[in-house]
């Protein structure tokens, strides 16, 4: 089992950056496939992106080229490194952990943080 924290969210205004955390406690943290999902009020939880236990990566298509997501295993730590913000970016950004499976679907992974808040001023 592993429990996973959050940090880093905020308000920012639209074109700015923000870098989000995610400290793992528990398991080894570097057996981990490691998400990065957000919802929004009203809306379903949505895929942003994934890194693998090997460090392969994939991204949703609206943040291509505008999020940048990795791992420090030694640190026990997530990030996503968040750049040209939008005001639809503005969200709750959970990370999430699995040790077996790795996608874009929530219920591919069976540990979740409690989220932090991503505002985006427009």
């Amino acid at each position: 089992q592993v429990q996973l924290v959050e940090s880093g969210g905020g308000l920012v205004q639209a074109g700015g950056s923000l870098s989000l955390s995610c400290a793992a406690s528990g398991r080894t943290f570097s057996v981990y496939n490691m998400g990065w999902f957000r919802q929004a009020p009203g809306k379903e939880r949505e895929f942003v992106a994934a890194i693998s236990w090997i460090r392969d990566t994939t991204y949703a298509d609206f943040v291509k080229g505008r999020f940048t997501i990795s791992r420090d295993n030694a640190k026990n730590t997530l990030y996503l490194q968040m750049n040209s913000l939008k005001y639809e970016d503005t969200a709750v950004y959970y990370c999430a952990a699995d040790a077996s499976r790795w996608g874009r679907r929530p219920a591919e992974y069976e540990f979740w943080g409690q989220g932090t808040q991503v505002t985006v001023s427009s």
